[in-house]
């Protein structure tokens, strides 16, 4: 398969900016795999859905992983302003405070410094094909993002973080900090939601820090050359215990965001036809032609044209029939991306 397989026309002004007004009044596109058919929905109708389109019962898998401000701003000695959008800690027996970092400039040298807020400065060690090594002059954590970062919107946002991003780009259940990208299938639910749909599906709690395996883009022709960076996630014991009884009791799992689908597919063992406790990377890159094992229905965001994503999306309900109802979204105005609209597929 060529990336160009996973290509639609978008027009640009579909692209959302700004979340919607509210969050859980994002509309919503149901796609029936078995029935062939696709129906216009709104977020907020789904407590009533799921009893519908689930009647022998269904939990619900969120993914829990809470984005850190991860995007710095950087100046060099000549007052040059550099984005850096931190992906993960390095650890160092120095005690040094060391950082992998996403730059978007090609004339990145290592051996230049930057000043960064709050009296903090960093040496740049070494750059690969994007990727720097930073070393701060003092710890970095959780303290100073929140004090001086910035939300990691993605590139495609074209406007800086506004000050209801700190909210919007995060889902009211996150938890621990590690993400440098939105689980964006989770923004739409409010507490008002989740516990109207407390009341028609069980629901379970897995994490995965989303990092660059999630949103790189597709560089290569040919999708099986592509490689995947590895991301951490985990499914502790009783959690997949408790899916494996559920799916037991004829229940099916419904995975809230790709990144919670790839969870649940590096914890499936498929030998013994169950979810097995899994905590570590992952580099799961799925494809059509891949057989799901864990995962019975998808709640996501429209996603990019040729992304890791969308492919993901495709092997579970088909190229043609997700490139169709994409057709039918951008036709019907949908909002794409990480601010807009919303699929269910079942």
């Amino acid at each position: 398969m060529t990336r160009t397989d996973f290509s639609f026309e978008l027009p640009e002004e579909l692209i959302a900016q700004h979340p919607s007004e509210q969050r859980g009044q994002s509309r919503l596109l149901v796609m029936n795999r078995q029935a062939g058919t696709l129906a216009h929905e709104r977020v907020d109708t789904l407590p009533m859905l799921l009893p519908q389109l689930f009647p022998d019962g269904v939990v619900m898998v969120f993914n829990t992983s809470r984005v850190r401000k991860a995007r710095l701003y950087g100046a060099s000695s000549d007052g040059t302003r550099r984005e850096f959008l931190l992906l993960s800690p390095i650890t160092d027996a120095e005690g040094a405070s060391r950082w992998s970092a996403l730059t978007r400039t090609r004339r990145l040298r290592s051996g230049s410094s930057y000043a960064f807020e709050g009296g903090v400065s960093a040496v740049v060690e070494s750059v690969d094909h994007g990727i720097a090594i930073l070393r701060f002059d003092r710890t970095i954590g959780e303290a100073y993002f929140d004090a001086h970062g910035h939300v990691p919107l993605p590139p495609y946002i074209d406007r800086a973080d506004a000050p209801d991003d700190e909210e919007r780009y995060q889902t009211v259940y996150a938890r621990e900090p590690g993400s440098v990208a939105a689980p964006t299938a989770g923004l739409h639910f409010t507490d008002s939601i989740l516990e109207r749909l407390g009341k028609v599906a069980d629901f379970e709690w897995v994490k995965l820090h989303v990092g660059i395996g999630t949103f790189l883009p597709v560089r290569v022709d040919r999708i099986e050359a592509h490689t995947m960076h590895a991301e951490e996630c985990e499914i502790d014991a009783d959690t997949a215990d408790r899916l494996n009884r559920a799916r037991a009791g004829g229940k099916r799992i419904l995975a809230v965001g790709t990144t919670t689908v790839r969870t649940l597919e590096t914890a499936w063992n498929r030998d013994k036809d169950r979810l097995e406790a899994f905590r570590g990377a992952t580099d799961l890159f799925i494809t059509p032609g891949y057989h799901y094992g864990a995962v019975d229905g998808l709640f996501t965001n429209f996603h990019t044209p040729e992304s890791t994503l969308l492919m993901l999306v495709c092997a579970f309900a088909g190229t043609d029939a997700v490139l169709s109802a994409y057709r039918v979204a951008v036709a019907a105005r949908y909002r794409f991306f990480s601010y807009g609209d919303a699929m269910l597929i079942v």
